[in-house]
This record gives structure tokens, C-alpha cells and sequence, in this order.
């Protein structure tokens, strides 16, 4: 029995010099390729282009020479295995219907068709072509073809058209690749895209599996639209004279994308062009396919992963469209906009367009769901998170996730320069050396600061010592809008960044780092639920303590926030057991260390011992200014100030001479009127202070000297290893209840330190400097003025009633009785 579709196929197929076989596939394979080279169809993608092209766009009647030299480049694709005989017979008769709808008869054809070849001037030969019409009408009228009204008949039968692009669910998602070149069949092979491997080096400099990873996971994260977002909302900000400064302040080569992107903020057009990257991203999860990079499964979960982000952003193909138009026209550094509907009518109109069924809903939720998986397990190595953070500050970053990959000799060179002149972090220190940056003490303060300011109970902006810093009393006060966000994020972004520096080093031991990474994530994942609060906090806690001498990180941070493709929404979040990078102190321990006040910066984490190089600075501080050579001789001066230190000193020696006015003015007097020793001219400026009750030494307990030098002194000995943990931390009890005994509170605690600072200071030209700095510094601890000064303000002191109200998260240190754990 006759199949109608093949005898109608093979008829036209005359009209191209083939002789009529019945069956239109039987071309041998090797001569089938060889006729499509000479076509200039070189791969199955510009096949696919050919075909959507011969059925023009919709409205309007096909060209009758494009459709049948269609009809032969399906024969030929079918004869050369680059289509299966279905997906053959379903072009062939699609082409049957689009023809018969415009030519029911054979004459009108054939004219049609004469014309059609002779305004395209690529006939074969005018008498070629008449004996051709004449042997394709003796076919029809002799009975042995199948006539207009035959195919009619046939085609009215089925008039169900069979599918032309691959039907599998998960295929569909190819049809967003067809902005390049239509999917023409799954799976891939190397002849959907000829010269690709070359390409991929020209363009991309992809030169493997691994760089095709990275490249894939940068274009759904970053891509290029992360650059112009930022400087198209930075524009938008600005008035027109600032616009134009910028635009020449751009190198030579950027000034044509400079130009475009003036043009489309002054002209109002839609500054979003996400889908030139997520485009992309299914192309070049095509050419994984094709060259056997990706599985079939990995190449269309990283389709699907585009499908996703695209289906986040628009809402119609004609959105995604001029969306990528717009990208392409920043990246070629023209406008593209005005081609936009000649670029893109056969997709947006065509008949046979990939892109006729509706873009949502092109596939379904199970799939998006598989991907989203999929993705994750890209970016589960901990790694992605310091990488996720990192970023936000150096965007060039996210060009590595995915396979590790090497650094570049300049990239090395630069990080060890960081962590040497910006750090101080070497790599003989080890690993350990990181836990410094990691400070979870820091972390309390802020929350309790916060918590605090949201109820009005900070301390007053008066101290003994003077008024706060204007500016940083409006710092401070503006706390109150981070109650509800954990600042973890504040210091573990800054902390992410240094062990990145440190893993690009390549200094530094590649377990270790990986270790405090894993850390990282876990801690980070216990303070914060998912990925929109973490965001949420790192905005707010960035726009409430911007650091000084940097660009604010503001506009990245929204930028993360609100683009889906972030990395920091596909990092692999999950609760496990808490773990940090750095040991978290018990509040009394960070109470006790505090005492040491201004006399040195904060410790806003436990100290552990250094390496030989900090050692070696430490023990010349100590040997410098108390004479100490070992630990033992330390331990025993620690139980000197303990037990009695300065303070007895001048209870023996001095606190008398108050009590008899005139042996005080004729000790006084002997010593100036002679040659002092160094002993003796010590003594008489101490009398002199006595005599003058200078900053009230007289009338205030000293003690707080004696224990800010313990706990100064205690952290250097553990530093240097003279003390174990738990020698440390007993000095530091001992210190924390002398100064319960003591004192009432931080106001009265820091009248003694500076009393203790004044008395026993020795003479020096710069007196009245250090004192008035020391008491700069003492106001701003005790009114936490700028917030980071020092801890006090979010402090109990040692044995006072609790004042503080309970932060709302649980970002506090152990041994708070008042946090909501």
C-alpha cells in the first residue's frame, strides 16, 4: 500500500534533480553528509535554523523555494541518522501541510516555485527546471504520484501534526537554546555543532570539563549582568554631569558600552538584562552535551537550572527577548534594541517556532526541583560559602566556584602580600593563626548594644571623663534598627575574606582551611535560617557600621539579595552540629578580659598561643616595661598585682603623707632643692600628685591599675604559651572578683584605672597627651561611642545587678542567663 506522505515527498524531492524513489530516505548516509556540506549546512543547529526559516513567520505565505529545499535538507538529515525517521516524516509533513494550505494546485506551484527560484537566482538551469515541472506533472497526471487533492484528503485525515522538536519532558528545555540554533534532537552529539571545541577556547577560554563548570555555575551566580546592574543603579542616582564624568572616566575599549548603557537610562528603557546570561547558560550547557563534557542528565539540569532563573525574571518570550537584546547590545557596545524585531520574528512568529508553547510553564516543577538540587551539590563543598562571601567584596571570585581550579601566580603573589602588610598573618604561624580574625565576643556586644538601644537603655552620653562623640553617639543610638538581625555576618564576612586570601596564598595547610570553611558554614547556618535573613543582617549591619576608608557594600549586598541566581541562595544550607572557626568565650571570661580596658585594644576572642614570629614582638613588650624573662618570673608578678601590686604601694608609701600636710611639703621641698636620682624624681612627682590629689589619687581605689595590668599581662603569657588554659582562665576569675570586691560598677572601675594610669606614670614630655587620649578612650568604652571602642557598655560588671535586656537571637556567649537559647 502506498504511503501518501512519501510519494508526495519524493515528487517535490524531482523538482531538486533527484530521480523519484519512493522512499525519500534512501540516500546513502555518507553521500547524504557529503550533500548537506555542499549546502553549506555544516552542523545539526543550522539545520534546525534552515528549517524554522523555510516556514516564515506567521501571517504571511512561505517562500515556495525555501519550503522545498527544506523539503530536501529533511531527506538528506534523515538519510544521514542526523534525524530519525519519525522526527523526518514529521518535518515532511508539516512541510506538506504549509504547502498544500498555499498550493492546492500543481500548476500554481510550479509557477509559484519558478518565480521563487528565479528572484533568489539560484536556479539550476532553466531547462533542468522545465523537465523537472514537466516529469513531476507526467508523475501526477499519470496516475502514479499523488495529486493536490490526494495530499489534501490525506493531510485533512491527520490533520493532528506530529510533534517537529524533541517531546520529553525534561527536552523542553532546550527550546530556550533556540535563540542560537534550534534543538533539533536529544541526545546531543558532535554533529549538533560543528567547530565547537574551538569556539569554546575563542570565546569563553573553555578548554575542558572543568572550565565549563565554572563557567556555567559564574553565569547563573553572577554573569556580566552583575557589573552593569551596579553601574546602571549607581547612574540612576546620579545627576547628568556626574553620568558623563563617569562615562569618561571609562577605558577606551569600555566607553561603547558606557554609551549604550547612558542611552538606555536616559531613554527609560527597562535597565534589566539577566537573560543574556541565563541564555547563555543553556547554550553552553548545550555544547557540554555535545562534546561529552556533561552527562545528558548534567547538561539538562544545568538547562534547567537557567529555566529556572529565567522563569524567576519573565513572564512571556517576548520579555526574555528584548531582555537579552539589551544584554547583547552592552556587550557588543551598540544599540540592538532598534533590530529587535527582525532578530527575533521567526522565534516570536513562526509556525514551527521552538518557542510556541507559552514560556511559563514550559516545564514543570519537578524538574525545577531536580535542578535546584542538582545545583546545590555543585556548591555543597564549604568552600562556596567563603567563596559566597567573599565575592561580595571582590567580584571576580565568582568566576571559581564549581572544580577548584589553580591560581594564578599573580592572584598568589597578591594574597600573600595581603596577609603580610594588611594582616600581619604569616604562614609559618599555621592555620591555628586565623582564629584571631573569628570573634564571636565582638558579635555579643553588638547584639547586646542593639538590644539595648531598642528599649532606650544605653548608658548616658555624660561620663566623669566628658561628653561622647557626637558622630559616634548617632552611630550607636542607630543600633537599635539591628535588634532583630544577628551580627555574626559583620565580622564573619570580614572573616571569610581573610581565609580566602589565606587559601590563595597557598601557604598555608589546605586541610586546616577547609576545616575552618566547613566551620564557617556551619556557624553561619546556626545564626541564620536561610540565606534571606543572612542577607537581611549583613544590609543592616553594613549600613549601620560602615567600615572606614571603604566603598560601602551596600549596593552588592542588594544586588544578592534580589537577583535568584546568587550564589548565596544556592549554597548548601544545612543545620548540623554547631562548630565555629574560633573557641567562643563564656561571657564572664570576655567580662574578665575586658578590665583591661583602654590600656590595650578589645579582645574580642580567646587568646591562644602564636607562632615564634608574634612571640618574639611579645616578649620585648613584656621584657620592655616589667622586666619579666620567663613564666615564671611572669606568674609570680601576676600574683604580685593580685595580691597587692601598685596599689599597695601607695597605700604604704604615700596615702600617709595625707594625713600630716607639713611632712609632705618639706619631703617635697628637700627633694627639689637638691640633684634627684631617677628613684628620687619618681618619688617627689608621686608627692606632688599626692599633694595636689591629682585625678582625685587620693580619694579612689586604684585597684582597677593592678587588674588591667593582670589581664594585660595574662593574655601576653597565654600568648607566648608561659600560661595554659586553665591558668589563664583562674587568673582571669581572681581578677573578675577583686573586681566585684572593689568597685560598683564600669564608671567607678575606670575613675580607679585612671588614677592608677595617672599616679604611677612615669615623666614624660607627652603626660598630658596620654591622659587626655586615655580619657578620650574611657569615654568612648564606657558609653560605646563609636560602638566598637570597647565592650563595656554591653557588659554586667563583675557583681552588679543585671541592667541588660536579652538580645532576640541567640548569637550571645555561653553563660548569659538572659539569652533565649
Amino acid at each position: 500500500m502506498i504511503d501518501p506522505l512519501n510519494a508526495w515527498w519524493a515528487q517535490q524531492l524531482v523538482l531538486c534533480d533527484w530521480a523519484f524513489d519512493p522512499d525519500p530516505l534512501s540516500v546513502e548516509p555518507q553521500a547524504a553528509l557529503e550533500r548537506l556540506q555542499g549546502l553549506g549546512v555544516a552542523d545539526r543547529g543550522e539545520l534546525g535554523w534552515l528549517l524554522v526559516e523555510s516556514f516564515g513567520a506567521g501571517g504571511s505565505m512561505a517562500d515556495p523555494a525555501r519550503l522545498l529545499a527544506a523539503l530536501e535538507l529533511v531527506a538528506l538529515a534523515g538519510a544521514a541518522g542526523w534525524l530519525d525517521e519519525a522526527t523526518s516524516r514529521a518535518w515532511a509533513h508539516h512541510l506538506a501541510a504549509e504547502i498544500s494550505a498555499h498550493h492546492r494546485d500543481l500548476d500554481a506551484w510550479l509557477a509559484a516555485l519558478r518565480r521563487a527560484r528565479s528572484a533568489e537566482g539560484w536556479v539550476r538551469g532553466d531547462d533542468g527546471f522545465a523537465e523537472a515541472c514537466e516529469a513531476l506533472a507526467a508523475l501526477e497526471h499519470e496516475g502514479d504520484g499523488i495529486t493536490w487533492e490526494h495530499l489534501g484528503e490525506w493531510l485533512a485525515i491527520h490533520d493532528a501534526l506530529p510533534p517537529l522538536w524533541p517531546a520529553e519532558a525534561a527536552a523542553q528545555v532546550w527550546r530556550l537554546r533556540a535563540g542560537f540554533a534550534p534543538v533539533m534532537r536529544v541526545p546531543a552529539g558532535e554533529e549538533d555543532w560543528s567547530g565547537l571545541a574551538e569556539w569554546l577556547v575563542d570565546a569563553w577560554q573553555i578548554q575542558g570539563r572543568d572550565d565549563l563548570v565554572r563557567a556555567l555555575l559564574w553565569l547563573g551566580a553572577q554573569g556580566d549582568r552583575q557589573g552593569w546592574d551596579l553601574d546602571a543603579t549607581r547612574l540612576l542616582e546620579s545627576d547628568p554631569a556626574s553620568r558623563y564624568a563617569w562615562l569618561y572616566k571609562l577605558e577606551e575599549d569600555e566607553q561603547r558600552y558606557g554609551r549604550v548603557l547612558l542611552e538606555f537610562v536616559e531613554h527609560g528603557e527597562p535597565l534589566e538584562w539577566a537573560a543574556w546570561d541565563w541564555l547563555r547558560l543553556v547554550d553552553l550547557a548545550w555544547a557540554g552535551a555535545c562534546l561529552g563534557w556533561l552527562s545528558g542528565r548534567e547538561a539538562t539540569d544545568f538547562a534547567l537550572h537557567g529555566a529556572d532563573l529565567v522563569l524567576h525574571r519573565y513572564s512571556d518570550w517576548s520579555a526574555l527577548a528584548r531582555a537579552y537584546q539589551r544584554g547583547r547590545s552592552l556587550f557588543e557596545g551598540r544599540n540592538l534594541l532598534p533590530a529587535l524585531e527582525a532578530d527575533w520574528r521567526l522565534l516570536r512568529q513562526s509556525p514551527v517556532s521552538p518557542w510556541r508553547p507559552a514560556l511559563q510553564g514550559l516545564v514543570g516543577q519537578d524538574l525545577l526541583e531536580r535542578s535546584q538540587r542538582a545545583v546545590r551539590a555543585w556548591r555543597s563543598d564549604p568552600r562556596h560559602w567563603v567563596l559566597a562571601l567573599a565575592a561580595v567584596r571582590e567580584p571576580e571570585l565568582a568566576a571559581r566556584q564549581g572544580p577548584a581550579g589553580p591560581v594564578s601566580e599573580a592572584r598568589r603573589d597578591d594574597a600573600r602580600q595581603y596577609l603580610a602588610e594588611t594582616l600581619d598573618l604569616h604562614p609559618d604561624e599555621g592555620v591555628e593563626a586565623l582564629t584571631r580574625y573569628w570573634l564571636p565576643a565582638q558579635a555579643h556586644h553588638l547584639n547586646q548594644l542593639a538590644a539595648d538601644a531598642a528599649h532606650g537603655a544605653l548608658p548616658p552620653m555624660e561620663t566623669s571623663f566628658g561628653h561622647a562623640d557626637p558622630e559616634g553617639l548617632v552611630q550607636r543610638d542607630a543600633l537599635r534598627r539591628g535588634s532583630r538581625h544577628a551580627a555574626t555576618i559583620h565580622m564573619a564576612e570580614k572573616y571569610a575574606f581573610y581565609l580566602q586570601m589565606a587559601m590563595d596564598s597557598e601557604r598555608f595547610d589546605a586541610e586546616g582551611l577547609a576545616s575552618l570553611a566547613d566551620a564557617l558554614r556551619a556557624s553561619l547556618c546556626r545564626f541564620y535560617p536561610d540565606a534571606r535573613r543572612l542577607m537581611e543582617a549583613w544590609a543592616n549591619w553594613e549600613g549601620l557600621l560602615p567600615e572606614e576608608d571603604q566603598p560601602s557594600l551596600a549596593l552588592e549586598i542588594r544586588w544578592h539579595q534580589e537577583d535568584p541566581g546568587s550564589l548565596l541562595h544556592w549554597l548548601d544550607w544545612r543545620a548540623g552540629e554547631w562548630q565555629e572557626p574560633g573557641p567562643r568565650p563564656s561571657l564572664s571570661v570576655f567580662t574578665s578580659m575586658a578590665l583591661v580596658g583602654p590600656l590595650n585594644s578589645a579582645a574580642w576572642s580567646l587568646p591562644h598561643p602564636e607562632s615564634e614570629r608574634e612571640c618574639g614582638s611579645i616578649r620585648e613588650w613584656v621584657d620592655g616595661h616589667y622586666g619579666l624573662q620567663g613564666a615564671e618570673e611572669l606568674g609570680e608578678f601576676l600574683e604580685f598585682l593580685l595580691e597587692s601590686g601598685d596599689r599597695q604601694e601607695y597605700l604604704i608609701n604615700y596615702a600617709p603623707y595625707t594625713l600630716n600636710a607639713a611632712r609632705l611639703g618639706s619631703e617635697i621641698a628637700t627633694l627639689e632643692s637638691g640633684e634627684c636620682s631617677d628613684e628620687e624624681r619618681t618619688h617627689l612627682l608621686r608627692l606632688q600628685r599626692v599633694r595636689d590629689n591629682e585625678d582625685g589619687c587620693n580619694e579612689t581605689d586604684m585597684a582597677a591599675w593592678d587588674l588591667a595590668q593582670v589581664v594585660d599581662l595574662a593574655i601576653a603569657a597565654r600568648q607566648l604559651g608561659w600560661l595554659e588554659e586553665g591558668a589563664f582562665v583562674s587568673v582571669l576569675e581572681r581578677a573578675h572578683g577583686l573586681a566585684a570586691t572593689h568597685y560598683s560598677g564600669w564608671e567607678a572601675y575606670a575613675r580607679g584605672l585612671y588614677a592608677g594610669f595617672s599616679f604611677f606614670m612615669g615623666e614624660t614630655p607627652e603626660r598630658e597627651s596620654f591622659l587626655a587620649g586615655f580619657r578620650q578612650a574611657l569615654v568612648a568604652w564606657l558609653t560605646a561611642a563609636p560602638p566598637l571602642a570597647g565592650p563595656w557598655a554591653s557588659l554586667e560588671f563583675p557583681g552588679a545587678r543585671l541592667r541588660h535586656w536579652a538580645p532576640m537571637h541567640v548569637d550571645t556567649l555561653p553563660g548569659d542567663s538572659r539569652s533565649l537559647h
